[in-house]
């Protein structure tokens, strides 16, 4: 390779041949959390040989999910590996991180400060990532779909697109059976679930400032139609508030399903399809 790689730990690798795609686990000492922060990286066939800079999707677990759940549960590289090889992606870097935070700056770590800050620095530092704006889409399943949505409204500047599956972004408060309700990110010094905590830092608390911004990020949302926490009512909501916003850069898709990893496999492909659509394809050589 033409491009420094940067000492890290490597915990776990799976291939699929000697010169085919990769999934392989890495962390790195994450300044923020003053910790740790782990990730695991897709790299496309023949990336090994390649002077190009990829497009990069970073893509987000689910609540007390993590960065082996889209590789180990979501079909992610065989997803991935038969989008690229049908020309419906562009060869890209996909960055699978772990939280433990609900991708929020919630009350046990600094999560999206971290995701921002030192894992998106990271990336680009060390592997051939493009740097820019059109080289980043970001997508998720659940508390990672609520993550999406937040990043978005939050840092319209940084992403070109998003894709939120199954997203708990429940307007007002979580349903009962919701594991915000016991999550450490929202649990106040005696234990409890702040509502205030919650209401903080969820997307309605972000989403006038984006409206207001001068930057529109594409975005496809969906849901099964018997979701057990009804996120199929909530993320309507969000799709009419975005659709009179960007109305032609937003997508709703209700399913067959419940809040369920056959739902977030088979929309997978679709949502790929959709955020890559507006990404940069792979650049040019490497600098030396």
């Amino acid at each position: 390779m033409k491009y420094a790689i940067k000492i890290m730990t490597v915990i776990g690798l799976v291939s699929a041949g000697a010169n085919a795609s990769e999934v392989a686990h890495y962390k790195f000492d994450s300044e923020v959390l003053g910790a740790p922060y782990p990730y695991t990286l897709y790299t496309p066939d023949g990336f090994g040989e390649s002077d190009k800079r990829y497009p990069v999707m970073y893509l987000l677990h689910g609540s007390f999910g993590s960065e082996n759940d889209w590789a180990s549960r979501g079909s992610l590289q065989e997803t991935a590996d038969a989008l690229i090889a049908q020309g419906k992606i562009p060869p890209a870097l996909i960055v699978m991180p772990g939280n433990q935070s609900w991708w929020v700056d919630g009350n046990n770590e600094p999560a999206a400060t971290a995701f921002i800050e030192d894992l998106l620095p990271h990336i680009e530092s060390t592997w051939p990532a493009i740097r820019e704006r059109e080289g980043r889409v970001i997508g998720g399943l659940s508390a990672g779909g609520y993550g999406t949505i937040n990043f978005v409204f939050q840092h319209p500047d940084l992403f070109v697109a998003g894709a939120a599956l199954s997203p708990a972004i429940y307007a007002s408060l979580p349903p009962e059976h919701s594991s915000a309700w016991r999550h450490p990110a929202y649990l106040d010094e005696e234990e409890n679930f702040s509502e205030e905590r919650w209401k903080e830092l969820n997307y309605p608390s972000y989403i006038d400032d984006y409206m207001a911004g001068e930057e529109v990020v594409p975005l496809y949302i969906n849901s099964g139609d018997h979701d057990t926490f009804d996120i199929a009512y909530h993320a309507t909501m969000l799709y009419q508030a975005l659709r009179e916003h960007q109305p032609n850069q937003v997508e709703l898709r209700i399913v067959d399903g419940d809040h369920e990893w056959n739902v977030w496999k088979d929309t997978l492909p679709e949502a790929m399809e959709y955020v890559f659509s507006f990404a940069s394809r792979p650049l040019g050589a490497l600098p030396e």
